[in-house]
This record gives C-alpha cells, structure tokens and sequence, in this order.
C-alpha cells in the first residue's frame, strides 16, 4: 500500500512539473509597458490581439488560435507597446514545438529590446520538421526593464506575458511554389492572363503596404499597346492590389474596385518595360484569389482614360480634369479612405481646398474601367 501511496504521489509531482505551462509569473501590475498588437496567418486560422488595457499575471488568450505546418514559414508581427507611460524594456516571443510544457531557449523565435513608441517587430519563422503534431502554445514577453534573453516563467512588475493557442499540423511542400517575393516572381508570358490561387498557404509577408502574405507576379509590358486592366474581383477575401517596379518603387495601388471589396484597376504601362504586380490582403486576410490581366480594352474607355490629365498638380484649390466623357472621381488618401468622391462631367473642375495637405490617388470611373492618378494637396 505504501508503495502504490508513493508510486501516485511520484506521478502526480511529475504531472504538476511536467504537464502544464509555469502560470504564476508575469507582471504584478497593469500600468505601463504592454503588449499593445499581435499577428499572425497560418497555414489555416488568424490571430488578432489587442493588448490594452493591461492584465496582471499570465493571460491565456483563447479567442482565436492558428494552425502552423511544419517545414512551412510564417510571420508574426508584435506591437512591444505600453497602456501608459513609456519605458525601456524587453520583448521576446517563444513557441513551444516540442510540446513539453517548457519554453526553451531554442524555441525563441524573436527578440527586442526598445523604448515605446517604436514600430511593429515581424518575426519570421520556420516551423521545425520534427516540431510535435497537436495543439500548443505561444507565449509572448514584455518586461519592463528586462534585458535579453528573458526568463519565461519570471516575475516582474510592470509589462505582460500573454499566452496564444497553435496547433502545430503536418506541412505542405512549398518547394514547388514560386512568387513569394520580387526576386521569385510569377512570370506572366502573355496576355490575356488568369491564374487561380491562395495567399493562405506557401507564402509569406514580403511587401510594407499590410501584414498579410502575398504574391508577385512579373510582366513584361508591350510599348505598341501601353494599357492594361488587372482584376482581383471573383477573389475569397478582401483584396488590395500593388503595381511597383523592380526597384520596389510605387507605380498603383487599388483597395476596394466596382466589384466590392476586391481589387481592380486601370494602368498606363507606356514609362514600365517591366512591372510587377502584387496580390495581398487588406490587414491580415488571405485565402482564394482569382487575378485576372487583360490589355483588352473597350476602346471609348481606353481613349477617354488615355487623355485624362489632371492639374495643376500639386494643386492648393481647384483641380483641372481633360476627361471628354461623364465619370465618376474618387479621391482617396494613403490609407484608402475615401477624401472626396463625386460624378463629373466632361472637363470638369473640382473644388479640393478642403483636403488637408499630403499625398492622394484621383480615380476617374468610365464604363466599370478606371485610371489612377497620383495626386498632392499644398
């Protein structure tokens, strides 16, 4: 009887050790540093954290939880913030792969170290092959005066320490996967083009305008016939479209097109031998998309875009069109957000001394086809 006493309490200590994640540390008060913003896609599933206003002790969020494949990688952005005052400190983000209750220095997928305000960390990561099938955790560190590497059981006053679901699944091969950055894009060897695909598996974060994975996408344009219509519409999620050189730099961009939250637009190639378009998600979203690139045309549509002009331009007060036919003006800012939108007529003068100074797009509709000017504001 003794035996099987201490046979019960040898197993019951190791299953206190060994069976459950450190839960007593963390912060003791909520002031201060925190963390202030988590993301992150996988291979199915999203998380979205918002940190403030600061919990003391280990909070276990279990609202969202993100599956990871192994062999496939990822990336995480965390905002190392406060819900007060500013404070030098350290951040650190560990994910246990192998499943043994313990957060280990070789689980440590990224670190920082900083004063808030700074920007947005991105950790990327690959999930090990021989990481544990099954659910598992994050766990996510911001001490207040901590310093590099941080101790994820520790106790501390000020910051947070918040614990994320993952479940860790098998992976998909994305040796055969091309277009996750501008150096690998997908070529486009003639048009018209269609190409039916995903964001959600095998690709990554590579371009600054969102967080969500996405996937380039290279044309070789034709001088004789300069425009061209790319679509996102038929598409799973809520798109946003890039048109940047190969240097990186900024040709076009669209959020929302006439067909709802998916993306389209209308493009003068005439100045880009070469382009590269860019399929990404608003935010964090991803999933099923359909793009379609066509230098096709109606011709009324292609000439009344051809001769849009717009000036002067930057402009203080009133804006100058050369459109020949009715449309449509959507003046939006950086952010998408729509600044001005009206109907106009033929050479059409716009009163814009209400925008506030900075840069915008001008969108000028003409039978569901569009162009896009940039536009600045004195």
């Amino acid at each position: 009887m003794k035996i099987l006493l201490l046979l019960v309490s040898f197993l019951f200590v190791c299953a206190s050790s060994f069976g459950q994640y450190c839960v007593s540390g963390g912060p003791s008060n909520n002031a201060d540093s925190n963390i202030e913003f988590v993301s992150i896609t996988g291979s199915s599933g999203s998380i979205n954290y918002t940190g403030c206003p600061g919990v003391t002790g280990v909070e276990h969020y279990t609202a969202e939880s993100v599956s990871l494949g192994r062999g496939n990688s990822f990336s995480l952005d965390v905002l190392f913030g406060t819900c007060g005052g500013n404070y030098a400190g350290a951040g650190e983000v560990w994910i246990d792969f192998n499943q043994n209750f313990t957060f280990e220095s070789n689980e440590s997928i990224g670190t920082w170290t900083g004063t808030p305000p700074t920007a947005i960390s991105t950790f990327n990561f690959t999930v090990p092959l021989t990481s544990t099938i099954g659910p598992t955790r994050m766990r996510i560190m911001h001490r207040e005066g901590g310093a590099i590497p941080l101790d994820p059981c520790s106790n501390f006053t000020w910051g947070s320490v918040t614990d994320f679901n993952v479940v860790i699944v098998e992976g998909v091969d994305c040796s055969g996967y091309v277009g996750d950055d501008l150096s690998d894009a997908i070529e486009v060897s003639a048009l018209p083009y269609t190409d039916n695909s995903s964001t959600a598996v095998c690709y990554t974060n590579q371009h600054m305008t969102y967080s969500s994975p996405d996937v380039y996408y290279r044309v070789v344009t034709d001088p004789a016939n300069p425009w061209m219509e790319i679509s996102l519409c038929g598409s799973a999620f809520d798109t946003f479209l890039s048109v940047i050189e190969p240097n990186g730099g900024f040709i076009a961009g669209n959020d929302d097109g006439n067909c709802g939250s998916q993306s389209e637009l209308v493009l003068n190639t005439a100045n880009y031998p070469v382009i590269y378009i860019v399929v990404e998600g608003w935010g964090v979203e991803s999933g099923d998309y359909s793009l379609s690139i066509n230098d096709d045309l109606l011709a009324t549509s292609k000439n009344d875009l051809e001769k849009l002009r717009v000036y002067p331009n930057p402009v203080k007060d009133y804006l100058n069109l050369t459109n020949e036919s009715a449309g449509r003006i959507e003046i939006r800012d950086i952010n998408g957000g729509i600044a001005l939108e009206t109907d106009v007529a033929p050479f059409a003068k716009m009163d814009v001394s209400n925008l506030s100074t900075g840069v915008y797009f001008i969108k000028y509709i003409v039978d569901e086809h569009f162009t896009i000017k940039k536009l600045i504001k004195e």
